[in-house]
């Protein structure tokens, strides 16, 4: 992976004033990111190196945890690197112990790791939904449920809940990953209630779709998904180091929601403001395989009749 720092540290943004504001409101510089072995957590882990933070980089692949630590000794940061299952609660709870031993505590929580599942609703096998319900929304419950008491005890952290465009406006055949990312929705919109007297502030990323390896462990029903999936990440003109510095610039703003691209909020603003509307059209295009044929992807069988 290339060195995201260009001349300047150019990711300073704002002429540094981001960099203040986050310096200033988290002096100690300390991070945690789950899934950080790859893709957003990646980016997000080099980009706080490049400011000088300690980042705790957690991933179930140990080597790539310790390859993204690697990138963030390069790039000025320090940190450690540790194994562990967001699916499993005694592994989220021992991140958050090793944050305490190693840096004293954090600042702030990158709850990051997810996963893809696929398909109509009745063909989704329930092991994939329980798989998916287990990583991408418990995942996030049990980071939440293991700072925060780090955060209280200290005065002051931030939460930072990896989410989806596709949390705010369902699309078809994604039924499992559309429930986990809105859950992971309402739980940050009810921390930033829960939380609001203690110094600790809430964000949830909304990102739509942009060239990751998201997919690497996608479970389908149909290939055609997956080729449909795929064919949504090359269109993107978006990658995770544009969504990442969002990210960073919007903790610094204190700002709940994050949506990060223009295809995003156009979408929020859509179903927000017009939503019989917006299920209506989207169920027309769905039902007559306009978004299969603008991404060159064959329509389902049942649809052609």
């Amino acid at each position: 992976m290339r060195q995201i720092f260009g001349k300047n540290q150019e990711t300073r943004f704002n002429g540094g004033r981001m960099e203040k504001v986050l310096n200033k409101r988290f002096p100690n510089k300390r991070v945690v990111i789950t899934g950080a072995g790859s893709g957003l957590g990646r980016a997000l882990a080099v980009d706080f190196a490049g400011l000088g933070w300690s980042v705790g980089v957690n991933d179930i692949d140990l080597a790539r945890a310790e390859e993204t630590l690697a990138l963030v000794e390069k790039n000025g940061g320090k940190g450690f690197a540790m194994q562990g299952d967001v699916a499993k609660w005694t592994d989220v709870s021992a991140l958050a112990d090793e944050a305490v031993a190693r840096f004293k505590g954090a600042d702030i929580v990158i709850n990051n790791a997810g996963i893809v599942a696929v398909g109509t609703m009745e063909k989704i096998p329930v092991e994939d939904w329980q798989w998916i319900v287990d990583i991408n929304l418990m995942g996030v419950v049990y980071g939440c449920k293991a700072f925060i008491p780090v955060f209280k005890a200290q005065g002051a952290g931030h939460i930072v809940n990896i989410a989806s465009s596709a949390g705010i406006a369902s699309l078809p055949e994604m039924s499992p990953y559309n429930v986990t990312k809105a859950g992971v929705i309402s739980l940050s919109e009810t921390l930033r209630q829960e939380l609001a007297g203690h110094n600790i502030g809430v964000a949830v990323a909304c990102p739509a779709f942009f060239k990751t390896n998201l997919m690497d462990q996608c479970r389908y029903t149909d290939p055609r998904q997956l080729d449909m999936a795929n064919a949504f990440f090359e269109k993107s003109l978006c990658n995770a180091e544009k969504v990442s510095r969002h990210i960073l610039r919007s903790v610094a703003k204190k700002r709940l929601y994050v949506i990060t691209q223009i295809d995003g909020r156009l979408l929020w603003k859509v179903k927000r403001y017009m939503p019989e509307k917006f299920y209506k059209l989207m169920g027309f295009f769905y039902r007559k395989g306009y978004a299969d044929k603008f991404l060159g992807v064959e329509p389902p069988q049942a649809l052609d009749n």
